[in-house]
């Protein structure tokens, strides 16, 4: 069956491809997707208006692993997400938020570093796959740069209200102004949901309940949610964003921007505890000069600060009846940074130098009792900083049909706690070049190679797991002499923008040294020397102005040069199997409807010694209908996602997250949600 896909999907896509080359003309430089816009190139790819009244909630994953076919989630909960890009996960993608860094204070990721924007405050993202960013520290395999909205001179406001199946409610409101030198941006946001049903029909408690009913032991039995809380809604969660910006001169820019996010009551039924709450609040400001002399387009200074509260708690959870009561973990995490850059032009050349420095902290600690008695000796995580300090350069020019971009890249990192483990530190050059070679102004090939770093963070390094018997120092899971990983990778392939057609066709080979996975023998993170390649095609053939058609095909493979210790699988783990993105767009006027269908090949490599295990493969149908401008003032969208009600799970169980064991011995899948009917409503004034 994976193979026959596997070779459908190749042959659409490579026919696909083949047939929209005769079409070249001139460069069309986007592909509109309704109202998500997407705009690729050999190194990254921008999307759009992802705050579209067409999306169905303001989970920002979502919104990607429905544009882009390199991009799989991880499902923890309703929302809150995690997102694989290439066959990359956790730190070894990059966030950034309006320029800043920010990571999740979760060890198990209920609380993903791109979970703390929501999809009505973005203006437009980022993505650059491989070594290819050395302007941003830790960007290993993958950087994901957020932008959200500025403010605007001309008064507007926009009023958005979101209905859909399960109760689902959002309603947000943005107003944007100024005067003269002066610029305000004032939003928010409040969204809730009950807890959604799977294909079968099931909803999350029920899904927890069938994976354990007949479990003998009673520690996985107590993850059952109480009969009390058993349909308590999945998630409250509300956001504000402001910002000012002040022309200080007419070649000088002040800006200043908060989000506050507020999330409380999510519901995690594949992990033993539920987040009850998880706070966030984000800081930037930039000072920008523009034109300063012969040597200086553009400098920006910029500063930034996060802070991510999260406390999760099994409360709602049976085994909170029991001898130990409630446990309660709260985790914080810290992250303050600065960076300078410098951009100008010699001739035909861009340049662009620079420096940065940021300060990590992560610290985590148990509780009981509601919070009055601290669990063991230590904390989970004993208060670590991660210290670094950076110096970069890039650059771009033209040689005639050839072009040509390379940037380096030093860091130096410590990483220290608060208790006898040792500290660490990590020296570290980066860098690459990229090349291009235009065949036609309409089409390029294109070839590069590089190098990236990723240091450890704490909880590879220092994590240790609870002890509710205060009796011991609870066990280590981090390895404080863990390396830094280092990513060599060169990717190839051919890239084409014509009057009725969009395409891209790309490889890649991402060789990993001391790549950090977990060791569920061993109870502890390890390094080890890996691979991971594979292929993307994607593209849009316009038949008329008003119908067209895009899709994407993503394959990666991973595998490691030898097995961890004490093991026998070499295959990487959390490398999602081929996934397609095919869409028919048709617009007339001012409506616009969309159907697409989405889909992924069966789960059949995977690192079972880890705790992964097969999944079948599935293919999922949505459509959309939009309607614009109606009365000059509204805008409305219909429309039903899963239109088959297909129950099936994307994401696999890779033992370095706590997950729930099911009634088999199998970690419990959490499924997707089943058939989703919405509808947007938004008010332009």
């Amino acid at each position: 069956m994976i193979k026959s896909y596997k070779i459908l999907s190749i042959s659409v896509l490579a026919a696909f491809c083949l047939a929209i080359l005769p079409g070249i003309a001139s460069a069309k430089e986007s592909v509109n997707l309704g109202a998500v816009t997407v705009k690729s190139t050999a190194i990254k790819t921008d999307v759009t208006n992802v705050s579209g009244e067409d999306l169905v909630s303001g989970d920002l994953s979502n919104a990607l692993e429905n544009a882009l076919p390199s991009i799989s989630i991880i499902r923890r909960s309703g929302i809150a997400n995690d997102i694989i890009l290439r066959g990359q996960r956790k730190d070894n993608i990059n966030i950034l938020i309006d320029g800043g860094k920010i990571y999740g204070a979760c060890p198990n990721r209920m609380d993903p570093p791109i979970s703390h924007v929501i999809t009505s405050n973005i203006k437009d993202v980022e993505i650059i796959e491989g070594p290819y960013d050395v302007e941003d520290f830790d960007s290993l395999s993958g950087t994901v740069k957020i932008t959200t909205k500025k403010p605007s001179k001309k008064l507007k406001a926009v009023v958005n209200a979101n209905a859909g199946s399960w109760n689902y409610r959002k309603s947000s409101a943005f107003v944007s102004g100024g005067a003269k030198a002066v610029r305000i941006l004032l939003g928010g946001s409040v969204e809730n949901s009950d807890q959604y049903k799977d294909g079968n029909g099931d909803n999350m408690a029920k899904q927890l309940e069938l994976a354990t009913e007949h479990s003998t032991n009673p520690k996985i039995k107590g993850t059952q949610y109480l009969n009390s809380e058993s349909d308590r809604k999945a998630y409250l969660k509300k956001s504000l964003l402001g910002k000012v910006y002040v022309d200080v001169t007419n070649n000088q820019e002040l800006g200043v921007s908060t989000t506050f996010n507020r999330s409380s009551n999510v519901l995690y039924p594949s992990t033993p505890m539920d987040a009850i709450k998880d706070n966030s609040n984000l800081y930037n400001i930039h000072y920008t000069f523009k034109n300063l002399g012969k040597y200086s387009d553009k400098l920006k200074f910029e500063y930034y600060y996060s802070y991510v509260h999260h406390i999760m708690t099994n409360e709602y959870r049976k085994i909170s009846l029991g001898k130990n009561g409630t446990i309660a973990h709260i985790i914080d995490s810290r992250i303050f940074g600065f960076k300078a850059q410098n951009r100008f032009h010699i001739g035909k050349t861009t340049l662009a130098y620079g420096a940065d420095v940021s300060k990590r902290n992560w610290d985590g600690r148990y509780w009981k009792k509601y919070y009055s008695e601290h669990i063991g000796l230590n904390d989970s995580m004993p208060d670590v900083n991660t210290v670094n300090f950076g110096f970069f350069t890039k650059g771009k020019r033209k040689f005639g049909k050839f072009e040509l971009e390379a940037g380096a890249r030093y860091d130096r990192t410590k990483i220290t706690t608060n208790n006898s483990d040792p500290s660490e530190t990590y020296n570290d050059v980066s860098g690459y070049v990229f090349t291009y070679y235009h065949i036609t102004p309409s089409l390029k090939y294109f070839i590069g190679a590089g190098k990236s770093i990723r240091v450890p963070d704490a909880k590879e390094s220092h994590y240790r797991l609870k002890d509710l018997t205060a009796k011991t120092k609870g066990e280590l899971v981090g390895n404080p002499d863990i390396k830094e990983v280092k990513n060599y990778e060169a990717d190839m392939g051919i890239e084409g923008h014509f009057s009725n057609a969009v395409f891209k066709a790309k490889v890649f080979y991402s060789r990993l040294r001391d790549y950090i996975v977990y060791n569920a023998k061993k109870v502890q993170y390890q390094n080890v020397n890996a691979k991971i390649y594979g292929y993307e095609l994607s593209g849009t053939y316009f038949v008329t102005d008003n119908l067209y058609f895009n899709g994407g095909v993503s394959y990666q493979r991973g595998r490691k040069d030898s097995p961890l210790a004490g093991e026998k699988d070499k295959d990487l783990p959390s490398i999602p199997p081929i996934k397609t993105n095919i869409a028919a767009n048709y617009d007339y006027r001012s409506l616009s409807f969309k159907t697409e269908m989405v889909a992924a090949g069966r789960w059949s490599k995977y690192d079972s010694d880890n705790g992964e295990q097969a999944i079948p493969g599935w293919a999922v149908v949505n459509c959309k209908l939009t309607g614009k401008n109606i009365l000059n003032k509204f805008n409305l969208t219909v429309g039903v996602d899963n239109i088959f009600d297909k129950n099936y799970a994307v994401s696999n169980t890779y033992k370095d997250l706590t997950l729930v064991s099911g009634s088999t011995g199998e970690v419990m899948l959490l499924n997707e949600p089943g058939r989703y009917i919405y509808a947007n409503l938004s008010f332009v004034f």
